[in-house]
């Protein structure tokens, strides 16, 4: 026989997953901006096209073509690419209103959030605060 969850199960359940998705956005997020090399500025994307266009365009060697077609193609990729960002602040402030009941239910301490990326400001809002594991 089939037992019937309760609502507040069912309710229990629906914010775990919330807090679950609120901290895997953000944890996702961090790891993106932490992406080694110079960081990529839009408008320098968009002033290179024109030029790389009015290339393609004055190239009479077809083989030099294809390759500043391929960069044009490879340059407005990374335009919509970077459209694409991330709200980091919504997916802060989701994180800090998930991540101490998240924290607490699954035994993650102050020094594993440090060690993924999470910044102690970000940790400090949420009410996580600093604790030292000692081993027995």
């Amino acid at each position: 026989m089939a037992r019937k969850m309760s609502d507040e199960h069912k309710a229990a359940l629906a914010k775990g997953r919330e807090q679950g998705r609120a901290v895997r956005e953000y944890l996702a997020a961090l790891e993106q901006e932490r992406k080694p090399g110079r960081p990529v500025d839009r408008s320098a994307i968009e002033a290179k096209l024109p030029e790389i266009q009015a290339r393609i365009d004055e190239e009479p060697d077809p083989a030099k073509r294809v390759e500043l077609i391929q960069k044009r193609l490879d340059l407005e990729e990374r335009l919509i690419e970077l459209g694409e960002a991330p709200d980091m602040d919504a997916l802060e402030q989701a994180f800090v209103e998930a991540a101490a009941e998240y924290s607490e239910r699954k035994g993650i301490t102050y020094p594993a959030w440090r060690e993924a990326g999470v910044p102690a400001g970000v940790l400090k809002r949420a009410g996580i605060k600093r604790t030292r594991r000692v081993n027995t």
